[in-house]
Protein backbone atom coordinates (compact mmCIF):
# COMPACT_ATOMS: atom_id res chain seq x y z
CA UNK A 1 0.00 0.00 0.00
CA UNK A 2 1.68 3.71 -0.85
CA UNK A 3 2.38 5.36 1.92
CA UNK A 4 -0.08 8.24 1.99
CA UNK A 5 -2.47 5.78 1.96
CA UNK A 6 -0.78 5.88 6.25
CA UNK A 7 -0.58 9.61 6.55
CA UNK A 8 -4.11 10.10 8.16
CA UNK A 9 -4.73 8.53 11.71
CA UNK A 10 -7.86 6.42 11.97
CA UNK A 11 -10.57 7.20 14.56
CA UNK A 12 -11.89 4.47 17.27
CA UNK A 13 -14.91 7.36 17.38
CA UNK A 14 -15.58 6.09 14.01
CA UNK A 15 -16.16 2.57 14.86
CA UNK A 16 -19.80 1.18 16.04
CA UNK A 17 -19.41 -2.51 15.16
CA UNK A 18 -21.99 -5.02 15.36
CA UNK A 19 -21.59 -8.61 16.82
CA UNK A 20 -23.51 -12.02 16.48
CA UNK A 21 -23.84 -14.93 18.71
CA UNK A 22 -21.47 -17.11 16.44
CA UNK A 23 -19.01 -14.51 16.69
CA UNK A 24 -19.17 -14.61 20.27
CA UNK A 25 -18.88 -18.17 20.25
CA UNK A 26 -15.70 -18.34 18.25
CA UNK A 27 -13.91 -15.30 20.33
CA UNK A 28 -14.13 -17.61 23.64
CA UNK A 29 -10.80 -18.55 23.92
CA UNK A 30 -7.88 -17.25 26.00
CA UNK A 31 -6.18 -14.00 24.74
CA UNK A 32 -3.60 -13.98 22.06
CA UNK A 33 -0.75 -13.50 25.13
CA UNK A 34 -2.14 -16.33 26.70
CA UNK A 35 -2.42 -19.06 23.65
CA UNK A 36 0.45 -21.11 24.96
CA UNK A 37 -0.08 -20.61 28.48
CA UNK A 38 0.39 -23.86 30.70
CA UNK A 39 1.24 -24.42 33.88
CA UNK A 40 5.31 -25.11 33.60
CA UNK A 41 5.57 -21.32 31.72
CA UNK A 42 4.00 -19.83 34.89
CA UNK A 43 6.43 -17.72 36.83
CA UNK A 44 5.43 -17.72 40.62
CA UNK A 45 6.92 -15.28 43.08
CA UNK A 46 8.45 -17.69 45.41
CA UNK A 47 8.06 -14.96 48.10
CA UNK A 48 4.17 -16.02 47.79
CA UNK A 49 3.57 -19.70 48.35
CA UNK A 50 0.09 -19.65 47.42
CA UNK A 51 1.24 -19.68 43.96
CA UNK A 52 3.34 -22.32 43.84
CA UNK A 53 0.40 -24.24 45.45
CA UNK A 54 -2.22 -22.60 43.44
CA UNK A 55 -0.66 -24.43 40.34
CA UNK A 56 -0.43 -27.64 42.62
CA UNK A 57 -4.16 -27.32 42.81
CA UNK A 58 -4.99 -26.16 39.36
CA UNK A 59 -2.71 -29.62 37.97
CA UNK A 60 -5.01 -31.85 40.34
CA UNK A 61 -8.09 -30.69 38.98
CA UNK A 62 -6.98 -31.20 35.20
CA UNK A 63 -6.00 -34.87 36.71
CA UNK A 64 -9.34 -35.65 36.55
CA UNK A 65 -9.69 -35.48 32.35
CA UNK A 66 -5.98 -37.43 32.22
CA UNK A 67 -5.96 -41.22 32.33
CA UNK A 68 -4.10 -41.02 35.51
CA UNK A 69 -3.00 -38.91 38.30
CA UNK A 70 -0.21 -36.55 38.50
CA UNK A 71 2.96 -37.90 38.98
CA UNK A 72 6.06 -36.49 40.73
CA UNK A 73 6.18 -32.87 42.17
CA UNK A 74 2.16 -32.07 41.59
CA UNK A 75 1.68 -35.83 43.48
CA UNK A 76 2.37 -34.09 46.49
CA UNK A 77 -0.67 -31.86 46.30
CA UNK A 78 -3.99 -33.22 48.60
CA UNK A 79 -6.84 -35.34 47.10
CA UNK A 80 -8.72 -33.23 44.99
CA UNK A 81 -12.24 -32.58 45.92
CA UNK A 82 -13.91 -34.29 43.24
CA UNK A 83 -17.48 -33.53 44.27
CA UNK A 84 -17.12 -29.60 43.58
CA UNK A 85 -17.41 -28.88 39.55
CA UNK A 86 -15.76 -25.54 39.73
CA UNK A 87 -12.63 -23.66 41.06
CA UNK A 88 -12.23 -20.52 41.98
CA UNK A 89 -9.03 -18.78 41.62
CA UNK A 90 -9.37 -15.50 44.31
CA UNK A 91 -6.51 -12.96 44.29
CA UNK A 92 -4.99 -9.31 43.56
CA UNK A 93 -4.69 -8.21 39.89
CA UNK A 94 -1.46 -9.11 38.54
CA UNK A 95 -0.24 -12.46 40.45
CA UNK A 96 -1.67 -14.69 37.51
CA UNK A 97 -4.44 -15.41 37.99
CA UNK A 98 -5.08 -15.43 33.88
CA UNK A 99 -2.13 -17.58 33.12
CA UNK A 100 -3.38 -19.88 34.94
CA UNK A 101 -7.09 -20.11 33.75
CA UNK A 102 -5.66 -20.06 30.17
CA UNK A 103 -3.08 -23.44 31.04
CA UNK A 104 -6.32 -25.10 32.69
CA UNK A 105 -8.17 -24.77 29.68
CA UNK A 106 -5.28 -25.47 27.44
CA UNK A 107 -5.11 -28.93 29.39
CA UNK A 108 -8.61 -29.50 29.04
CA UNK A 109 -10.42 -31.67 25.90
CA UNK A 110 -12.86 -30.09 24.17
CA UNK A 111 -15.49 -28.68 23.52
CA UNK A 112 -14.30 -25.76 26.00
CA UNK A 113 -14.66 -22.27 26.17
CA UNK A 114 -12.67 -19.31 27.53
CA UNK A 115 -14.34 -15.84 28.13
CA UNK A 116 -15.00 -12.66 30.41
CA UNK A 117 -17.84 -12.58 32.36
CA UNK A 118 -18.88 -9.79 29.90
CA UNK A 119 -18.86 -12.15 26.92
CA UNK A 120 -21.04 -14.64 28.21
CA UNK A 121 -23.36 -12.29 29.02
CA UNK A 122 -23.27 -10.70 25.78
CA UNK A 123 -23.87 -14.34 24.51
CA UNK A 124 -26.90 -14.53 26.60
CA UNK A 125 -28.24 -11.42 25.37
CA UNK A 126 -27.37 -12.01 21.25
CA UNK A 127 -28.41 -16.03 21.22
CA UNK A 128 -31.20 -15.82 24.18
CA UNK A 129 -30.91 -17.70 27.14
CA UNK A 130 -32.47 -21.44 25.75
CA UNK A 131 -30.33 -21.02 22.83
CA UNK A 132 -27.40 -20.25 25.25
CA UNK A 133 -28.04 -23.26 27.38
CA UNK A 134 -28.00 -25.55 24.30
CA UNK A 135 -24.61 -23.85 22.70
CA UNK A 136 -22.82 -24.28 25.81
CA UNK A 137 -23.85 -27.71 26.97
CA UNK A 138 -21.66 -30.44 26.95
CA UNK A 139 -18.80 -28.25 27.49
CA UNK A 140 -16.19 -30.06 29.13
CA UNK A 141 -14.81 -26.80 30.82
CA UNK A 142 -16.28 -23.47 30.66
CA UNK A 143 -13.50 -20.20 32.14
CA UNK A 144 -14.98 -17.51 32.98
CA UNK A 145 -12.24 -14.49 33.91
CA UNK A 146 -12.85 -11.96 36.17
CA UNK A 147 -16.62 -12.80 37.37
CA UNK A 148 -18.30 -9.29 37.52
CA UNK A 149 -21.70 -9.06 39.76
CA UNK A 150 -21.84 -5.13 38.94
CA UNK A 151 -25.66 -5.55 37.65
CA UNK A 152 -28.06 -7.72 39.91
CA UNK A 153 -30.20 -9.13 36.63
CA UNK A 154 -26.56 -10.67 34.95
CA UNK A 155 -25.79 -12.08 38.49
CA UNK A 156 -29.22 -14.18 37.75
CA UNK A 157 -29.24 -15.12 34.52
CA UNK A 158 -24.67 -15.88 35.36
CA UNK A 159 -25.95 -17.98 38.64
CA UNK A 160 -29.03 -19.88 36.49
CA UNK A 161 -26.87 -20.72 33.72
CA UNK A 162 -23.93 -22.28 35.35
CA UNK A 163 -25.97 -24.00 37.42
CA UNK A 164 -27.69 -25.95 34.29
CA UNK A 165 -24.44 -26.92 33.01
CA UNK A 166 -23.10 -27.99 35.68
CA UNK A 167 -26.61 -30.25 36.32
CA UNK A 168 -25.25 -31.62 32.92
CA UNK A 169 -21.90 -32.38 34.11
CA UNK A 170 -19.90 -28.97 32.76
CA UNK A 171 -16.62 -28.14 35.26
CA UNK A 172 -16.28 -24.46 35.66
CA UNK A 173 -13.43 -22.57 36.64
CA UNK A 174 -13.28 -18.88 37.57
CA UNK A 175 -11.64 -15.90 38.51
CA UNK A 176 -12.04 -12.90 40.06
CA UNK A 177 -10.26 -10.29 42.92
CA UNK A 178 -12.91 -10.97 45.15
CA UNK A 179 -13.87 -14.31 47.20
CA UNK A 180 -16.91 -15.91 45.53
CA UNK A 181 -19.10 -15.76 48.63
CA UNK A 182 -18.66 -11.94 49.06
CA UNK A 183 -18.50 -10.77 45.73
CA UNK A 184 -21.87 -8.40 46.04
CA UNK A 185 -20.37 -6.39 49.25
CA UNK A 186 -20.47 -3.19 48.69
CA UNK A 187 -22.04 -3.02 45.45
CA UNK A 188 -25.86 -3.74 45.88
CA UNK A 189 -27.41 -5.42 49.30
CA UNK A 190 -30.72 -7.11 48.34
CA UNK A 191 -30.89 -10.40 50.73
CA UNK A 192 -32.32 -12.47 47.80
CA UNK A 193 -29.02 -12.01 45.59
CA UNK A 194 -26.84 -12.74 48.17
CA UNK A 195 -28.61 -15.62 48.88
CA UNK A 196 -28.27 -16.69 44.70
CA UNK A 197 -24.29 -15.71 45.39
CA UNK A 198 -23.94 -17.75 48.29
CA UNK A 199 -25.65 -20.53 46.16
CA UNK A 200 -23.17 -20.40 43.61
CA UNK A 201 -20.14 -20.23 45.22
CA UNK A 202 -20.92 -23.21 47.39
CA UNK A 203 -20.09 -25.05 43.76
CA UNK A 204 -16.32 -24.15 44.38
CA UNK A 205 -13.49 -24.83 45.72
CA UNK A 206 -11.52 -21.45 46.10
CA UNK A 207 -7.87 -21.34 45.58
CA UNK A 208 -6.44 -18.12 46.91
CA UNK A 209 -4.00 -16.16 44.94
CA UNK A 210 -1.46 -14.01 46.79
CA UNK A 211 1.43 -11.87 45.91
CA UNK A 212 2.12 -8.60 44.29
CA UNK A 213 1.43 -7.46 40.59
CA UNK A 214 3.80 -8.75 37.63
CA UNK A 215 3.43 -5.75 36.01
CA UNK A 216 4.97 -3.38 38.71
CA UNK A 217 7.97 -6.17 39.71
CA UNK A 218 10.30 -4.13 37.64
CA UNK A 219 8.58 -0.84 36.83
CA UNK A 220 7.98 2.01 38.35
CA UNK A 221 4.78 1.85 38.63
CA UNK A 222 3.27 5.06 36.30
CA UNK A 223 1.13 5.46 33.41
CA UNK A 224 3.40 7.45 30.72
CA UNK A 225 1.94 10.92 29.56
CA UNK A 226 3.47 13.10 26.80
CA UNK A 227 3.11 15.98 26.02
CA UNK A 228 0.48 17.08 22.77
CA UNK A 229 3.86 17.68 20.63
CA UNK A 230 5.85 14.26 21.40
CA UNK A 231 2.33 12.54 20.79
CA UNK A 232 1.61 14.35 17.05
CA UNK A 233 5.52 13.43 16.46
CA UNK A 234 4.62 9.98 17.27
CA UNK A 235 1.34 9.49 15.53
CA UNK A 236 3.42 10.60 12.72
CA UNK A 237 6.46 8.83 12.59
CA UNK A 238 4.30 5.52 13.20
CA UNK A 239 2.09 6.21 10.16
CA UNK A 240 4.83 6.99 7.84
CA UNK A 241 6.00 3.35 9.02
CA UNK A 242 2.75 1.67 8.40
CA UNK A 243 1.78 1.00 11.52
CA UNK A 244 -2.43 0.99 11.74
CA UNK A 245 -2.81 3.95 14.17
CA UNK A 246 -6.16 5.64 15.91
CA UNK A 247 -5.97 9.54 17.59
CA UNK A 248 -8.90 10.31 19.62
CA UNK A 249 -9.83 12.83 22.00
CA UNK A 250 -10.19 11.30 25.26
CA UNK A 251 -13.60 12.67 26.27
CA UNK A 252 -14.72 11.72 22.60
CA UNK A 253 -13.44 8.25 23.29
CA UNK A 254 -15.51 8.25 26.35
CA UNK A 255 -18.81 9.17 25.27
CA UNK A 256 -18.53 6.69 21.97
CA UNK A 257 -17.80 3.82 24.68
CA UNK A 258 -21.60 4.74 25.98
CA UNK A 259 -22.39 4.16 22.60
CA UNK A 260 -21.00 1.01 21.80
CA UNK A 261 -21.83 -2.42 24.37
CA UNK A 262 -18.89 -3.77 26.04
CA UNK A 263 -18.91 -6.81 23.83
CA UNK A 264 -17.95 -4.66 21.00
CA UNK A 265 -15.08 -3.34 22.23
CA UNK A 266 -13.01 -6.02 20.84
CA UNK A 267 -14.40 -5.32 17.27
CA UNK A 268 -13.86 -1.79 17.78
CA UNK A 269 -9.48 -2.09 18.35
CA UNK A 270 -9.93 -4.98 15.78
CA UNK A 271 -6.16 -4.76 13.41
CA UNK A 272 -4.81 -1.58 15.15
CA UNK A 273 -1.30 -1.33 16.21
CA UNK A 274 -0.95 1.57 18.53
CA UNK A 275 -3.89 3.98 20.00
CA UNK A 276 -3.35 7.21 20.98
CA UNK A 277 -5.46 9.66 23.59
CA UNK A 278 -5.89 13.16 23.24
CA UNK A 279 -6.18 15.44 26.51
CA UNK A 280 -7.07 12.66 29.07
CA UNK A 281 -8.57 14.13 32.06
CA UNK A 282 -10.12 13.33 35.49
CA UNK A 283 -13.54 11.05 35.38
CA UNK A 284 -15.67 11.99 37.89
CA UNK A 285 -18.63 9.73 36.48
CA UNK A 286 -18.53 6.20 37.78
CA UNK A 287 -20.01 5.05 34.23
CA UNK A 288 -17.69 6.42 32.46
CA UNK A 289 -14.98 5.06 34.54
CA UNK A 290 -16.32 1.30 34.67
CA UNK A 291 -17.01 1.73 30.58
CA UNK A 292 -13.11 2.62 30.45
CA UNK A 293 -12.02 -0.12 32.27
CA UNK A 294 -13.46 -2.86 30.30
CA UNK A 295 -12.19 -0.90 26.94
CA UNK A 296 -9.11 -0.91 28.85
CA UNK A 297 -9.30 -5.10 29.39
CA UNK A 298 -10.10 -5.29 25.98
CA UNK A 299 -7.13 -3.19 24.79
CA UNK A 300 -4.72 -5.29 27.17
CA UNK A 301 -6.17 -8.23 25.92
CA UNK A 302 -5.29 -7.75 22.17
CA UNK A 303 -1.47 -6.25 23.91
CA UNK A 304 -2.19 -2.29 21.63
CA UNK A 305 0.21 0.09 23.04
CA UNK A 306 -1.11 3.37 23.65
CA UNK A 307 0.28 6.51 23.47
CA UNK A 308 -1.59 9.40 25.92
CA UNK A 309 -1.00 13.12 26.21
CA UNK A 310 -2.66 15.25 29.14
CA UNK A 311 -3.18 13.71 32.47
CA UNK A 312 -1.48 9.92 32.91
CA UNK A 313 -3.76 7.48 32.48
CA UNK A 314 -3.08 5.51 35.64
CA UNK A 315 -4.90 8.70 37.58
CA UNK A 316 -8.01 9.07 35.29
CA UNK A 317 -10.39 7.84 38.73
CA UNK A 318 -11.13 10.33 41.31
CA UNK A 319 -10.65 9.48 44.72
CA UNK A 320 -14.12 8.85 45.66
CA UNK A 321 -13.72 5.99 43.03
CA UNK A 322 -10.74 4.91 44.32
CA UNK A 323 -12.09 4.10 47.58
CA UNK A 324 -15.70 3.22 46.89
CA UNK A 325 -16.99 -0.63 45.58
CA UNK A 326 -15.22 -0.90 42.78
CA UNK A 327 -11.42 -0.12 43.82
CA UNK A 328 -10.47 -3.35 42.76
CA UNK A 329 -11.70 -2.79 39.52
CA UNK A 330 -9.88 0.49 38.93
CA UNK A 331 -6.64 -0.81 40.37
CA UNK A 332 -6.70 -3.63 37.82
CA UNK A 333 -7.28 -1.01 35.08
CA UNK A 334 -4.37 1.51 36.72
CA UNK A 335 -1.81 -1.60 36.36
CA UNK A 336 -3.15 -2.31 32.84
CA UNK A 337 -2.48 1.09 31.81
CA UNK A 338 0.81 1.09 33.17
CA UNK A 339 1.91 -1.66 31.39
CA UNK A 340 0.25 -0.50 27.99
CA UNK A 341 1.34 2.80 28.12
CA UNK A 342 4.56 4.14 26.52
CA UNK A 343 6.39 7.36 26.01
CA UNK A 344 8.23 5.62 23.26
CA UNK A 345 7.81 4.62 19.45
CA UNK A 346 6.39 1.07 20.28
CA UNK A 347 9.41 -1.02 18.06
CA UNK A 348 7.14 -3.54 17.00
CA UNK A 349 3.47 -1.71 16.17
CA UNK A 350 4.09 -2.35 12.10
Amino acid sequence: MAPEAHRQALRLVDRSPSITGAEIVAELVPPPQFEHASFESYRPDLNFPSQLEAVERLNSFAAAWRSQRPSGFFSRTRKPKDDLPGIYLDGGFGVGKTHLLAALWHTAPGPKYFGTFIEYTALVGALGYANTVKQLRGAKLICIDEFELDDPGDTMVMTRLLGELVASGTRVAATSNTPPNSLGEGRFAAVDFLREIQAMSANFETVRIDGLDYRRRDAAGNAVAVPDESLRHMVGTLLGRGSRVTEDGFGALIRHLGTVHPSKYIKMISAIDVIALTDVFLLTDQTDALRLVAFIDRVYDAEIPIIASGLPLGEVFDAEMMAGGYRKKYLRAQSRMVALTTGELPPHAE
